[in-house]
């Protein structure tokens, strides 16, 4: 794809439709390998496609993945992951996995941060950064669920992508 920005590696980035536009992440495989693995996984599957924002808090972050029920209780089948904590800080833009109390029960959802959010750092798996499109995610519904949610329309491995 032609339209990635400069550095991207296409193996590690994946490339978000949106109802309101496209996104763009950088995957940590880096920091987060089997996380990052996972995302790629299930967006190969077409897991993401059709799946709602289903809890978007202004100021905080906008949470997707729940291809099971789309409204943050479910997974996927694939078993969930061990934790893969860094000292990666949560900023704005920045994507990290979604899990339950039990730091070791991520599986397929993740959040984008729209503002900084120490209180996160070391308690959740930081698997990406935004480094397109801010502004689509600036614009996604609010609402724990919102009433009429933005999805992702889908999901893809740019390496995969047609361009």
């Amino acid at each position: 794809m032609n339209d990635l920005p400069k550095g991207s590696d296409p193996d590690n980035t994946l490339i978000i439709e949106t109802t309101p536009g496209r996104i763009v992440m950088r995957l940590r495989d880096d920091i987060a390998p089997k996380h990052a693995e996972r995302l790629k996984l299930l967006a190969r599957e077409g897991f993401y496609d059709d799946v709602p924002f289903h809890r978007v808090i202004d100021g905080f972050m906008a949470q997707t993945g729940d291809g099971q029920y789309g409204d943050g209780t479910g997974g996927s089948d694939h078993p969930d992951l061990k934790a893969e904590f860094s000292d990666v800080p949560f900023e704005r833009g920045t994507v990290g996995m979604a899990r339950t109390s039990n730091p070791h029960s991520a599986n397929s959802q993740f959040f984008i941060m729209f503002d900084e959010g120490s209180f996160l750092n070391g308690q959740y798996t930081v698997v990406g950064e935004v480094v397109a499109g801010m502004d689509i995610v600036d614009k996604l519904k609010r609402g724990e669920p919102p009433s009429n949610p933005d999805r992702i329309i889908q999901m893809q491995v740019a390496a995969d992508a047609e361009s």
